[in-house]
C-alpha cells in the first residue's frame, strides 16, 4: 500500500492573485479589509504592505482567512470567484423583487405638534388635507404594478387615525384585489396611539394591521418633544399601547425614539422606559434634516460627534443588560451587523445601494403625488419638489417609476461610483441617501467630508467592529441580533 507523502507536498507552490478589495486605518497598530459582499478582516499594519506586495509567504497564518473571506486566490482557482459572485447575487436580490414598501399619506391633520416634525402637519379640523377614495383607488393600482411578490401598505400622516375611514377602504380594497393577485399583503399604521378607540383596534385586529408609534423616552422628556393639548401625550402613549396589545398583541405594536438635543444626557433613562413597557429593543435614531427639523434648525442642535457618544453609552448600556440576561437588542446595530457578518441585506432604506428611494419604498401623497420616499415628499413640503416623481393622477406607472428625478439620482448617487464612497472600505455597509446629501448639500452625492450621514456611519461601523473584537461574550450578543434580521 502506498504512504501519504508529507504535509509539504500539499503545500502551494504558486503565488496568490488579489482578489478587489478596500482598506482602512482601523487604529494606530490595524488596518479592516473589505471586499465587495462585506466580508472583513482586521490585519496589523505591516501585514498590508506584504498582502498587496504579494510577499505575504505562502506558510504564513494569515493565508487560509485571507482566501477563506476571498481577499485573494491561487491561480486558475475558480471557487473564490464563484463565491463572490453567489453573496452578491444574493446581497443584490432585492432589486430584482422592487417595490416592497408603500406608503399612502391619508391626512396631514395631527392633533402633535413636534417641534422636529419632518412633515408639514395641519390642523385637526383641515379635512381639505385628506386622501380621497378615489387617489386611494389611482394608488392601489400603483401598488399592484410592482412585481414583488410582497407588498406592505404603511399608512401615515399627519395622525393616519384622524382619517380611519380612509385606512379601512384601502385595508378592504387592497384585501379585495390580493383574492387574484397573491401577494403577500401587509398593513402598518404609523400612529402617536393617542386617538386608538376600540371600534379601530377590532378593525384592526379583523385584518392583522401592525401599529408602529413614537416613544422618545420618560414622561417629561417624550411630553416635551411631542406636544399636544392636555400635555398628555405620554400618558395616551401608555394608555393606548396597553391597549393594542391587549387586542392585537406585543409583536404587532412597535416604538421608534427620535434623538432630539434634550435626548443626550439620558440614554440610559430612554432605555429603561422602553424596559419598563415591556419592549425588547429600541432604534436609537437621529434627527433628519427635513421638514419642520429644518425649519426651526432642531437638526443642527448636534453634531454627528455628539451623537456617537450618546449611541455608544447607550450600546454599551444595551450589552451590559444583555450580558445581566436581559435580553434587548438596537434596531440600528443589528440591521448594521447583518451586513457586516451575513449575505443577507436587511433592505433598511438608508442603507442600501443603489438607494432604496422609489426601488424599495414610494409614497402617494394625500393629493396624488408622488414621491421616491417618505423624506423626499418631506423636503417638497418645504418647497423643494427635487425627488417628486409625479401624480396619479397625470402620469402612468412607467412614467413615474422611470422619472428623471429618480433615475439620475440613483445612477448619480450609486456608491461604486461616487468619489470618496468608491474607494471607502465601509462601503459594504453603507447606502447612497441622495434625498439626505440633497436636503443638506444640494447634491445627491454630497460632500463627503462634511458629511453627517458619513460621520455617523462610519463612526458606528467602526465602533461594531471594535465591539464585535472585544471578548466572546459581546460578539456572541452582537451575532445573535445579526441574524434575527
Amino acid at each position: 500500500m502506498s504512504k501519504f507523502h508529507g504535509i509539504g507536498a500539499y503545500a502551494p507552490t504558486h503565488s496568490y492573485e488579489l482578489l478587489p478589495f478596500k482598506f482602512d486605518r482601523l487604529n494606530d497598530k490595524e488596518y479592516l479589509l473589505t471586499n465587495m459582499v462585506g466580508e472583513f478582516l482586521v490585519i496589523p499594519e505591516a501585514l498590508l504592505g506584504d498582502i498587496v506586495g504579494h510577499t505575504l509567504p505562502l506558510t504564513s497564518d494569515w493565508l487560509p482567512d485571507l482566501r477563506a473571506k476571498q481577499f485573494l486566490r491561487f491561480p486558475e482557482e475558480q471557487a473564490p470567484l464563484e463565491l463572490l459572485a453567489l453573496k452578491l447575487r444574493t446581497r443584490m436580490s432585492r432589486l430584482a423583487q422592487f417595490t416592497n414598501l408603500h406608503i399612502f399619506v391619508v391626512t396631514l391633520r395631527c392633533d402633535h405638534s413636534c417641534p422636529y416634525c419632518q412633515v408639514s402637519r395641519q390642523s385637526e379640523d383641515k379635512a381639505a388635507f385628506d386622501m380621497t377614495p378615489e387617489m386611494a383607488d389611482r394608488a392601489l393600482d400603483f401598488v399592484f404594478r410592482s412585481p414583488n411578490p410582497a407588498i406592505k401598505i404603511e399608512f401615515q400622516g399627519g395622525e393616519p387615525l384622524l382619517n380611519f375611514e380612509m385606512v379601512k377602504y384601502v385595508v378592504t380594497q387592497a384585501k379585495e384585489r390580493n383574492r387574484t393577485e397573491g401577494r403577500n399583503l401587509q398593513f402598518v399604521i404609523a400612529t402617536t396611539l393617542s386617538l386608538l378607540t376600540d371600534e379601530m383596534l377590532a378593525f384592526c385586529k379583523e385584518h392583522q394591521i401592525s401599529l408602529s408609534s413614537s416613544l422618545d423616552g420618560p414622561a417629561d422628556l417624550h411630553n416635551a418633544n411631542r406636544p399636544r393639548p392636555g400635555r398628555d401625550s405620554h400618558q395616551r402613549f401608555e394608555e393606548g399601547l396597553q391597549r393594542a396589545r391587549a387586542a392585537l398583541g406585543f409583536d404587532y405594536v412597535s416604538a421608534l425614539m427620535t434623538t432630539t438635543e434634550k435626548s443626550l444626557p439620558r440614554v440610559r433613562e430612554i432605555i429603561d422606559e422602553y424596559l419598563r413597557l415591556g419592549f425588547d429593543g429600541i432604534f436609537l435614531r437621529p434627527l433628519s434634516p427635513y421638514g419642520f427639523a429644518i425649519k426651526t434648525k432642531r437638526f443642527m442642535a448636534y453634531d454627528a460627534a455628539r451623537y456617537l457618544e450618546f449611541y455608544k453609552e447607550g450600546l454599551q448600556y444595551i450589552i451590559e443588560l444583555n450580558k445581566a440576561g436581559i435580553r434587548f437588542s438596537e434596531y440600528y446595530s443589528s440591521l448594521v451587523l447583518a451586513k457586516m457578518l451575513t449575505s443577507n441585506d436587511p433592505g433598511f432604506v438608508d442603507l442600501m445601494n443603489p438607494s432604496g428611494a422609489g426601488i424599495a419604498a414610494i409614497v402617494f401623497n394625500y393629493d396624488g403625488t408622488v414621491y421616491a420616499s417618505d423624506e423626499s415628499r418631506m423636503l417638497a413640503e418645504m418647497g423643494d419638489p427635487a425627488f417628486r416623481l409625479g401624480n396619479l393622477l397625470e402620469q402612468s406607472y412607467e412614467e413615474i417609476i422611470l422619472s428623471d428625478n429618480l433615475l439620475d439620482a440613483l445612477e448619480d448617487s450609486f456608491t461604486l461610483s461616487v468619489p470618496m464612497c468608491a474607494d471607502c472600505a465601509f462601503e459594504p455597509y453603507c447606502g447612497a441617501e441622495p434625498v439626505y446629501h440633497h436636503a443638506v448639500h444640494k447634491d445627491v452625492v454630497g460632500r463627503k467630508p462634511e458629511s453627517g450621514f458619513c460621520s455617523r456611519n462610519m463612526g458606528i461601523f467602526k465602533h461594531l467592529i471594535g465591539l464585535l473584537r472585544s471578548d466572546p461574550e459581546t460578539r456572541q450578543i452582537l451575532t445573535g441580533w445579526a441574524n434575527r434580521c
